[in-house]
């Protein structure tokens, strides 16, 4: 496992949408030090950054190891954990979803692509071209797959935030540290905390939209408090995916 390997992954999150179809693009906030503030439109745009660049940011971030616990939980008021129960009922009623995706990388740089989610345990990312990258997990094991070097770096399922959001059911308050729930007119955000003794804290901010709980973006703090937000669009939790999409050649894995 290489360590440009372990960065490519920035949070699987919650791929996962409404029973109905989301057209239209999605609002994502600028990654900038020190603040989230602001928006520009997310439009799927051609990728600005060459296959290296696109390599070290990715909709997947690994925690890798045990995970340190923070020795206390967060407290929530009922209108909080009410919040909680309908973004997790949201979450686990989806058990199929394709649609499209722009990824804004920490240095303003874009990416774009498709996706596919099939519960439990598995999805597919597709970039654009220029970007080489194709990120599989098939249930067991997730791979980044390059390409241009031609080049695969494997992890486990259970080693990945995607052990959540792929799982066919999740409670939010059970089986993650939330550190934040709040709600506006225009979002519902959850903030998700994860330490790791080796490597540090990462954070997943989740947005949906607050009339239809339908996922809008996420944005995912490395240890080094670099951001990579993902905005999805297009969604659709009707269309059943090709599971072929799924399928990962562990002897010949390139094709």
């Amino acid at each position: 496992m290489t360590g440009s390997g372990a960065r490519t992954l920035a949070l699987a999150m919650a791929c996962i949408a409404a029973s109905m179809v989301c057209a239209g693009a999605q609002d994502v906030p600028q990654p900038s030090p020190g603040s989230r503030a602001g928006a520009v439109t997310a439009q799927a745009t051609q990728a600005t950054s060459s296959a290296q660049a696109t390599k070290h940011f990715f909709p997947f971030s690994f925690f890798q190891g045990n995970s340190a616990g923070s020795g206390q939980a967060t407290a929530f008021d009922a209108r909080q954990r009410g919040l909680l129960d309908r973004v997790s009922a949201y979450l686990s009623s989806v058990q199929t979803l394709v649609g499209n995706f722009v990824q804004i990388g920490p240095d303003g740089r874009r990416v774009d692509g498709t996706f596919s989610i099939q519960k439990p345990g598995k999805v597919r990312f597709q970039y654009n071209p220029p970007s080489p990258i194709d990120i599989i997990a098939d249930g067991s094991s997730v791979v980044v797959r390059d390409r241009s070097l031609e080049t695969s770096d494997f992890y486990p399922l259970s080693q990945t935030p995607l052990r959540y959001l792929l799982a066919e059911r999740i409670d939010l308050l059970r089986d993650t540290n939330v550190i934040s729930v709040s709600a506006d007119d225009t979002f519902i955000t959850v903030v998700i905390e994860e330490t790791q003794l080796m490597t540090g804290t990462s954070r997943l901010m989740i947005m949906f939209d607050a009339k239809t709980t339908t996922l809008k973006q996420w944005t995912v703090t490395d240890p080094q408090g670099l951001d990579t937000t993902v905005a999805v669009y297009n969604l659709d939790a009707a269309k059943k995916p090709d599971p072929n999409l799924f399928v990962i050649n562990y002897q010949n894995n390139l094709k």
